[in-house]
This record gives structure tokens, sequence and C-alpha cells, in this order.
């Protein structure tokens, strides 16, 4: 579809750009590359020849993986996936478009986009609205990021996403939301082509104007459509008269109607495209002969969408199996009793009463098959949820485990090294008292340098100390600053002896005051950090 908007809406100033930007090339060549020359073969077959097409581009996609041009490889993988789309080979159509984007390996590039609303597209067909708005918002949503960033012929592309944006949302009935992504198809096609008038749009506002009730102007847009694709797209028509079928049909008009949804199934038959609306039209037809009650041909219609959906998307159909995952449960299911319903509606359309009496048994049992299914769904995952939460419960509690007696066993190993420390200071001031006995049978002066030597100061014997304690505890400072942020560099240096259980004698040493002054600093540390007498202090400062 993007294809067909770039060459009938853009064609000329296109064509010109590219005639300047490669003359030269052209011009100057002496015969064209042969994977170059089989593209464009394909591109020309598209329509009349396309296993042809597919063939030509898949030879041109190896020669181009060959001489590492994946930028080509990846344009003939999107043009292999529309061409297996347009002729509803989902399967072959979903591989070549994965295969592309795995090629594009995370690149923000254009063709990214159209992978991702041929993708949008797929799922789409399969009533995977979820999936299919995902795909066809990423193709926009990197369209728009590409514009921001002037990249050239950007809005080309958002263009053609708001388009795809607008078909979803109105073959849903949401026409209101079709409308709004219209309008934006309508802004950026002015932005580039100024007033020229793009029939896509058209027939798509036309149907839109008679399903909201302005029929005589949405008959006009049609009509002027139907014109213009009889002349360059005749295999369009397949949608133009569908939603002349529907504008008809809502106007009351059954005969048109009928006649209009034929005319799209002889030309969908005739240029064996958009085979998905061969469905439409038979499901249409079925629901226009219930209403005039000609139940033969509405089971006749019936057969023929049932056959054609089966064909389609029918697990009998060996090219869609790998795409079987699409079609959910849910999906099938409903399909499946939208069909028996309907054969029995039209077998037993006269006992009005027995079918109100399957129709309630049906809903009962349902209502009672859902009820008990959530029941089970609920309680297995609230048990699932508790058996989870335990296990991440005994986990973090081991862990906290093991961190608790990993601290402990580094604080007992720093309160060792301090211990030595204090001992190491008690031995050299011992020293330094029998020395000072010993005047005249040493030379005091001199071993007293080298005790105070290897004595060190209480101010590095502290920096050590802090060093190792705050790898350890590495919150602790943090925790108490933030509770109380008046505490003074010598408060923290007690409440970190407290922490490691430290008595006021051992302190002394390691902060190289006495014992009194250890028992003055903890009366006032315990005022600055507002505790009772009856509150423990080494309690308090384990607490952080």
């Amino acid at each position: 579809m993007l294809e067909k908007l770039m060459n009938v809406h853009i064609k000329f100033g296109i064509r010109l750009f590219i005639l300047m930007f490669f003359g030269f090339y052209f011009v100057n060549s002496q015969q064209m590359n042969e994977r170059d020359s089989l593209f464009y073969l394909a591109r020309e077959l598209t329509f009349m020849q396309p296993d042809k097409a597919i063939d030509s581009y898949n030879k041109s996609i190896e020669l181009s993986l060959e001489k590492n041009d994946t930028i080509r490889a990846v344009e003939g993988l999107i043009e292999v996936g529309d061409i297996y789309s347009h002729h509803v080979n989902y399967s072959k159509a979903y591989d070549s478009f994965w295969r592309g984007l795995l090629l594009e390996d995370g690149k923000v590039t254009t063709r990214v986009g159209r992978i991702y609303k041929g993708l949008g597209w797929l799922y789409s067909f399969f009533e995977r609205d979820d999936e299919a708005l995902k795909y066809l918002n990423m193709s926009l949503d990197l369209n728009k990021e590409m514009f921001r960033s002037n990249i050239i012929l950007t809005e080309v592309y958002m263009l053609s996403d708001y388009f795809a944006l607008t078909s979803f949302h109105r073959v849903r009935g949401e026409y209101e939301t079709a409308q709004k992504y219209l309008d934006s198809s309508i802004t950026a096609k002015n932005n580039i082509l100024l007033n020229s008038k793009n029939f896509y749009l058209e027939a798509e506002s036309g149907y839109l104007k008679c399903m909201r009730g302005d029929k005589a102007k949405g008959l006009d847009e049609l009509e002027s459509a139907e014109d213009y694709f009889k002349e360059n797209d005749p295999s369009y028509l397949v949608l133009i008269y569908y939603m002349y079928g529907d504008a008809y049909r809502k106007s009351g008009n059954r005969e048109k109607a009928e006649m209009y949804y034929l005319k799209s199934l002889e030309v969908s038959k005739k240029y064996r495209s958009h085979s998905n609306y061969k469905i439409k039209d038979f499901k249409a037809l079925k629901e226009l002969q219930l209403l005039k009650k000609d139940y033969e041909k509405a089971f006749y219609y019936l057969e023929k969408e049932k056959e054609l959906n089966d064909e389609v998307f029918g697990i009998k159909n060996k090219n869609n199996l790998p795409l079987f995952d699409i079609k959910d449960k849910f999906r099938l299911t409903k399909e499946r009793l939208e069909d028996q319903e309907n054969e029995q509606r039209l077998k037993v359309l006269e006992h009005e009463e027995d079918i109100w009496h399957l129709k309630t048994i049906f809903l009962i049992f349902s209502i009672v098959g859902i009820l008990v299914f959530t029941f089970f769904f609920i309680r297995n995952l609230r048990q699932k949820h508790r058996a989870e939460k335990q296990v991440i419960r005994e986990r973090q509690d081991a862990e906290t485990k093991r961190q608790e007696e990993i601290l402990e066993m580094k604080n007992k190993e720093l309160t060792s090294s301090a211990l030595r420390l204090i001992e190491k200071e008690e031995f050299l001031n011992s020293l330094n008292s029998k020395l000072s006995q010993q005047k005249d049978t040493v030379d005091v002066k001199t071993i007293s340098r080298m005790v105070k030597t290897i004595q060190g100061s209480s101010s590095s014997n502290w920096k050590e100390f802090e060093a190792r304690f705050t790898s350890i505890n590495q919150s602790f400072y943090e925790n108490l600053k933030e509770k109380h942020p008046k505490l003074k560099s010598a408060d923290l240096k007690i409440c970190a002896l407290i922490r490691l259980n430290f008595s006021s004698k051992e302190m002394a040493p390691l902060l190289g005051i006495s014992v009194e002054s250890i028992h003055t600093s903890r009366y006032r540390l315990r005022k600055k950090l507002g505790l009772e007498r009856t509150e423990n202090l080494s309690e308090y400062i384990n607490s952080f």
C-alpha cells in the first residue's frame, strides 16, 4: 500500500529527485548491476506475475547478501512480504518481514518502519488487535522520530502510517478514531503535495461520511475514487465496491448493497487480490439474505465464508501452520461457537423458543465455566505468589544473616587489631618509663627517639583504625549523622569505639586522651544524643 501511495502521489517529485541524484551513475555505467536489474524486473512483475516477481526478488536478495548490501536485501524482503501478504500467504509474509528486521539489527530507518507496518497488518488480519496496533504505532513513532531529525522523505512514510491506522479503525467500526487518523493523513498529504488529491484518502473519507450519516457527500467521494481506480489500480476496486455495499446497506438499500458486494467478489477473483475482503463480502451477503429471510442463500454464503476463512486462516492450511500462534485460543473458540450458533439459527429459525432455551443453557454453562476457571486461576495465582514471597523472604533472611555474620567477623578482626595497637602503645610507654630510670647506663635520648618513631602518634593510630572501621561499617556514620547532624568528629570517634564494645580504658590510648576524659566525653555524648538516664548508650549506638 505504501508503494502505491508513493508511486501515485509523489511520483513526479520523487522520480525527478531520483533522476537528478542517480543520473550521472546510470548514464556512465556500461550495464546495470545484476541484483539491481533483478530488483527492478521484480517490481515490474509484482501485479501481473507475482510468482515470477517473488523469484526475481529472492535472487536479488541472495546476490545483495553476497555483496554485503543489506539495504537492498531488506528492501527486497519487504517487497516479498507485501506480495505474500496481498496473496494471503501470511506465513511466508511473516517470515520475510522478520528476516528483514533481523538484518536491520536495531537500526532506525524507514525500512524498519515499513516492516513494523507489515507485521501490524498481518496481526490485524488474524484479529490480534493489540499486537497490530503496537506495530502500527511503532512504525509511526519511528518515522516521527526520523522526521524530527530532518531525515528526508520520512513524512511520506508518516502519511502511510496514518492511512494504515485509519483503515485499521475503519474496518473495526471505530469511525470517530478512524476520522482522527484520516485528518492526520490529510494534513501530512497537504504538507507534502499541497492541494493535490489522494484517492486512497478520498475513498476512506467517503466511506466514513456514509457511515456517519452524510450519505450524499460520501457517495460523491466514493464515485470520484472509483473513477480513478478504474484507470490506475483496478484491483483496489475490491475495497471500493465493498465500501459501496456497506454504505447502501446502512441506508437500507439492500438490492444495491448486494450488487456491490458481488462486484467486489468479481474484482477480487479477477485480480487475485485482497482475499481478506472476500470473507467480508460473503459475511455481508449472508447477513443481507437473513434480513430478506432467504435462508437457503444465507446458508450458501455462510458456507462460502467458512470455506474461505478456513482456507486463509484455518489450521488445515499448511502455509499458516507456523503462524498459528497468532490465532489465540480465545479467538478460535469464539469463532467456533459463532459458527455453531449461525448454523443452528439457520436450521431452526422457526423455533425461536427452542433457540432461546439453548442460548440460556449455553450462557449459564459459559458463566459457570468462566467462574470456575476464574476461581481456580486466582487460587493458583495466590498460591504461587505466596510461595514466591516465601522463597524471597527466606533468601533475604539468609542474605541478611550472612551479611551480619560477615560484619561481626570483620568487626572482631578490627577490635583485635585495635587491641594490638593498645598493647603496642602500653608496651612502648612501659619501655619509655624503664629507660627514664636508667639514664646513666643508656643513651636515653637516642632510644626515646627510636621509641617515638615506632610508637607513632595517636592521630595516626586513629586514622588507621578509622579507615578500616569505615570500610566495614559503611552506613554507620551516614545513619548517625543523618539523625544527629550536630555530632562532631570527636563524638563520632567515641561512637565507633562504643559500637565495637571498647571500654573507656581501651579507648584512651587509641584517642590519645586520659580515661577521665573518656568518661567526660561519654557523658557529653549522651546529652547530645538526647538519652535519658535509663537508656543504654551502647544499645542506642548499636541500633545504627
